[in-house]
């Protein structure tokens, strides 16, 4: 019976194999990502079995408190991708500045971005986190990338995907010809192919916001959730269900699985910034995956893959999901102006 299940490996080759002057470098990159999800995999299901949990009493670029599985994940990660010369250069949420590939290493051809354990407020407390990365090309002529040549649409980029550590762990992926799954079989250490072309449902129920940030919240933002609260009674008709994990993996995982909206918008509260969630890092890399899916993935003003990023750790509001209820959101801050 194992013989004829596809591993992420066979997959990514025999993807590859399609596109004319493919090196196998990019399989090759892969795979090196492949093998530090499935490190912290393993450290995130041990947990306290292997003193991983807690605070490490220091904090990131946003000044966000980090825990000991961030320091080690992102650690896992650097050590995994910058010996073998696919990677020009690294940029990551826990790093402020360009992680710079060591003078005695190959450098590659592909920059690669990450943020190692998303959701990680999550670990303590026993519930799904992840792992975002975004892959884009090293600008021609570049030796030595500095922060300027991470600075690409998200169109730009060549693939991005997620590690989901939940009851299975998953690596679902996309390089622009739609949005595969795989489930991680321990028995064999192997990701599995188990969620061949995802699609995301265009209609849907289901909303996922923080809703303790209502009062900071666009008029656009609050009419579309009382809307969704008023349900039956009100002018949509219909009964929704609001879901909040604090984990844009598992977030996003939900709407490719079932369908959904998930909304970090604009706020009063987050404005300065210019929204709360990281551009390179976590919106790009989710919104090219939500739409080689059919969804859709918005600021409320304009699409997120479309953006020229202005620095490294640039934060953007979001919207994605299913279709129908995305562009609904799309028209309502249009209506605002």
């Amino acid at each position: 019976m194992h013989n004829n299940r596809t591993t992420i490996t066979q997959f990514i080759i025999e993807e590859q194999r399609q596109i004319k002057g493919a090196t196998g470098d990019f399989t090759a990159l892969l795979n090196d990502i492949v093998t530090a999800c499935k490190v912290i995999s393993n450290l995130v299901n041990k947990g306290a079995l292997v003193g991983v949990l807690g605070s490490a009493d220091t904090s990131n670029v946003q000044g966000e408190t980090q825990k000991k599985l961030d320091i080690i994940s992102n650690e896992v990660f650097i050590k995994s991708n910058e010996w073998a010369g696919h990677v020009a250069a690294m940029g990551s949420e826990e790093m402020d500045e360009v992680y710079q590939i060591p003078a005695q290493y190959p450098r590659g051809k592909y920059l690669l971005l990450f943020d190692p354990l998303d959701g990680s407020s999550n670990i303590d407390v026993n519930v799904s986190v992840g792992t975002i990365f975004s892959i884009l090309r090293c600008p021609d002529g570049v030796e030595n990338p500095v922060e300027k040549d991470f600075l690409q649409p998200g169109t730009k980029q060549i693939c991005a995907g997620y590690a989901l550590y939940g009851p299975s762990t998953m690596m679902v992926l996309t390089t622009g010809r739609g949005v595969n799954g795989f489930t991680l079989d321990q028995n064999i250490g192997e990701f599995i192919l188990s969620h061949p072309n995802l699609r995301i449902a265009e209609e849907t129920v289901e909303f996922a916001i923080n809703m303790s940030n209502s009062r900071f919240w666009e008029p656009p933002v609050k009419r579309y959730i009382e809307e969704c609260l008023a349900g039956k009674t009100g002018a949509r008709g219909k009964d929704f269900n609001m879901r909040w994990i604090a984990s844009m993996v598992a977030e996003v995982h939900r709407i490719l699985a079932r369908g959904g909206v998930f909304m970090y918008p604009l706020d009063s509260k987050s404005k300065d910034k210019g929204g709360r969630l990281r551009l390179l890092y976590e919106a790009n890399p989710m919104s090219f995956i939500i739409e080689q899916a059919g969804g859709v993935s918005t600021t409320g003003r304009e699409r997120i893959m479309d953006i020229q990023p202005s620095n490294l750790h640039q934060r953007v509001p979001v919207i994605l999901g299913s279709k129908q209820e995305v562009e609904r959101m799309i028209g309502y801050h249009r209506e605002m102006g």
